[in-house]
C-alpha cells in the first residue's frame, strides 16, 4: 500500500476506541522497531501496535512497516509471542462498497501438504482470498480488527489442518 493509505488507516486506528480490543502503540526509534522481531530490523515503521482481544485471551502486533524498503508498506500482522507473521498484506483494492484490504492465503509449508491446506481454508471460509473493507472512521476499527483476527486464526488453523487429519490413510 501507498504511504498515504497506510497514514490514512493509522489515523483511524489512533483516534478509535473499540469496546473489545485493547489497543497499545508499541514506541520506534527513528522510525524503526528495535528488539522487536530480526524480520523487521532496519525496516522502516510508521506505526506498530500490540492489540488484544481480553475476551477472547489473543493479541497479535500490527506493524505498518516498508516490509521489502520499497517504499511499499505492508501491514505485517505479527503472532503475539512474536514468532512469526500471521499476515503480510500490502494490496488495498477499490471495491463498491470503498477500499479493501486484499489478501491471499498460500501456504508454503515443505511437507507437500499445501494443496490439503489451501482446500480446507476455501472449504470453511469460502475463498483463499479475504477482502476486509479499510474503516472510513473510527467508529468502524472495531470491526476491522475483529475480521483482522478473524483473518489470522482462520490461517493458523489452516495451517494446522494437517495435524488434525491425517490425509494419507
Amino acid at each position: 500500500m501507498e504511504k498515504g493509505q497506510a497514514d490514512f488507516l493509522i489515523g483511524q486506528i489512533k483516534r478509535a476506541n473499540p469496546i473489545r480490543f485493547e489497543i497499545k502503540k508499541l514506541e520506534t526509534e527513528a522510525g524503526m522497531l528495535p528488539k522487536f522481531h530480526q524480520w523487521t530490523n532496519g525496516k522502516q515503521v510508521l506505526a506498530a501496535y500490540e492489540v488484544i482481544r481480553p475476551e477472547t485471551d489473543s493479541g497479535y502486533y500490527l506493524l505498518f512497516i516498508d516490509w521489502h524498503r520499497n517504499d511499499n508498506y505492508y501491514l505485517v500482522i505479527y503472532a503475539h509471542d512474536k514468532s512469526t507473521t500471521c499476515a503480510e498484506i500490502r494490496q488495498i483494492q477499490e471495491l463498491e462498497e470503498g477500499p479493501h484490504l486484499v489478501w491471499s492465503y498460500k501456504p508454503f509449508k515443505r511437507d507437500g501438504k499445501n494443496g490439503q491446506r489451501k482446500a480446507y481454508f476455501k472449504q470453511m471460509f469460502g475463498s483463499t482470498t479475504i477482502h476486509i473493507k479499510l474503516p472510513s472512521s473510527p467508529a468502524e476499527v472495531e470491526d476491522f480488527l475483529r475480521k483482522l483476527f478473524k483473518l489470522c486464526q482462520n490461517r493458523i488453523k489452516a495451517d494446522k489442518i494437517t495435524e488434525v487429519f491425517d490425509f494419507e490413510n
